[in-house]
Parts: structure tokens; sequence; C-alpha cells
């Protein structure tokens, strides 16, 4: 089980040094925009509204997913193998039990959020339910589990609220550019065109570079709980299998969504073999289940 561990850490570092590299665009970008429009204020403005929002979400994170996928609490007498194996894992993994909920949906597939592990969820569809054995069930609950506790919803919020400081600024160049807005009085003619020009192509391709970033660091995390999980049940076969049945369902569920999508354990609009790897919310299957197998 060494590789496991091995694994976990060198994904937690992969993180961190994606989360650096986000930061630091932010950084260059928000010096960028002072510079060119000579108005510091425009940087308070953005960041006051980017964390207002994104922290509003991810304080009712639980709340807002849930009702988006139409999840349903779940009762230990109605589903009592679910209910038991959230609870045994959550003992083992040595945090809460989170709250249970059933989304009703064919597609296999489950998330986890929350703000904090004492106000975790852990939601499956009965699609998932139908298709599991077992074990590939405790191997996709020990995964739910892992996001919790590696504290992912603190991790992938902070990126997002980085994510809207960099849209939220991007769009404040383009108007402001557009509308005439140029740092000083003294650049015109050319310079001016030029400045104008490089504005906009900086505001265009800095929110898509923070994108990227922030898809690669959900990436990560996936990868890092797979190998938590793994550790969790000391059974890596059980979540390689249950990801290769997950995998082997292309139809996207019901509620499909892009806001919530990075939540999920597979990618709620369906399996796309063709689909950019770089603009993913999730690794490939097939990646997953190899690193699992490789242990």
């Amino acid at each position: 089980m060494a590789s496991l561990y091995t694994q976990q850490k060198k994904n937690v570092q992969k993180t961190w040094i994606l989360m650096t590299t986000f930061a630091l665009v932010v950084v260059g970008f928000g010096w960028a925009i002072s510079y060119f429009f000579n108005a510091p204020e425009l940087l308070y403005i953005a960041v006051i509204f980017a964390l207002v929002m994104n922290v509003g979400s991810f304080w009712y994170s639980d709340k807002i997913a849930l009702s988006m996928n139409g999840a349903k609490p779940a009762t230990r007498k109605e589903y009592f193998d679910l209910y038991n194996t959230v609870e045994n894992l959550s003992i083992t993994a040595g945090i809460p039990m989170p709250r249970v909920f059933v989304i009703n949906d064919p597609a296999p597939n489950a998330f986890a959020t929350g703000r904090d592990e004492k106000h975790a969820v852990v939601a499956v569809t009965t699609g998932l339910l139908g298709m599991l054995t077992t074990t590939e069930l405790e191997g996709v609950i020990a995964h739910e589990l892992s996001h919790i506790k590696n504290k992912d919803m603190l991790v992938m919020t902070i990126t997002v609220v980085l994510l809207g400081f960099i849209t939220i600024l991007s769009d404040i160049v383009i108007r402001m550019t557009l509308y005439g807005g140029l740092r000083s009085n003294n650049d015109s003619g050319r310079s001016g065109a030029v400045l104008v020009i490089v504005g906009i192509i900086f505001a265009i391709l800095a929110p898509l570079s923070a994108q990227l970033i922030h898809l690669a660091i959900s990436r990560k995390r996936e990868f890092l709980a797979d190998a938590s999980g793994a550790l969790l049940t000391r059974y890596p076969e059980g979540l390689a299998s249950a990801l290769k049945k997950i995998g082997s369902y292309s139809q996207p569920m019901k509620r499909a969504n892009n806001a919530t999508a990075h939540l999920f354990i597979s990618n709620p609009f369906g399996v796309k073999k063709n689909f950019a790897k770089l603009f993913a919310t999730h690794p490939p299957i097939e990646e997953r289940i190899a690193a699992l197998r490789g242990f």
C-alpha cells in the first residue's frame, strides 16, 4: 500500500503547485489592470464582489447542490445498505457521518459537498445503487468521503473565488477599453491603439488561463480522492471496478449542469471519449482505473 500513500502525497503537492500558479496569475492580472487604467479601486470592487458571491455559494453549497440535482434524503429503513456503508466508512475515516441523499436518476453517479466535515452531504443516484456490488459501492463512498476529509470544497472554493475575480476584472478591462478608458491622456495615436489591443487580448486570455488551471485542479482532486478512497477501504479494485461500470454508461444525467459538474465522481454529461482533456472537469476514466490497478 506504500505506493498509494506516495500517489496521495504527489497529488497534494501538484494541487498546491497549481493553486500557487493560480494565485500568481491573479496577482499579475491585478497589477496589469491597475497599471493600465491607473485605477486601483477597480481591484477592490472586483475582489469584494467575487468574495461575497463565491463565499456565499460556498457557505450554502450543500443546499444549492442538492436542490439543483433534485436530491432527496435517504433514510436507513429505505436505503439500509447505503446508509450503513456511509456510517461505517465515516467511522473508519474519523469524520462525522454526513447526511445521505439519493437522486432519482438512472445514470450511475455520486457527489459530496458541504462547507466542512460537520455540514457535509453525500448523494448517490438510484442508477448507481442498482448497478454496483457492495464492495464497489464502498469504493465510491470512500472516494466521496475522501473529498470531505481532504477539504476539497475549501480548495475548490478558493479557485472559484480567484476565477470569479479574474473574470470580473476581464469584463471591466474590455468595457473600459472599448469606451476609451486608457491609462493616461498621454497615451495616444499608435501607442494608445497598441495598449487597447494588448489590453483586450490580455483580458480574453487571462480568464481562459484561469479556467484551465481551475479544471486542472479539479482533475487532480479526483486523482487524490481515488487514492485516498483506496487507502480507506484497503481495496483499490472495488473503486476501479465501480469506475469501469460508471464509465460504460454514456447517457447524461437528467439534471446535469455545469455549475455542479465538478462535484460528481464522473462527468454528469456522460463520458465523452473525444472530449479535450484540458477542458474536462474529470480525468479520463481509463487513467483513473489504470492508476488504481497499478497499485
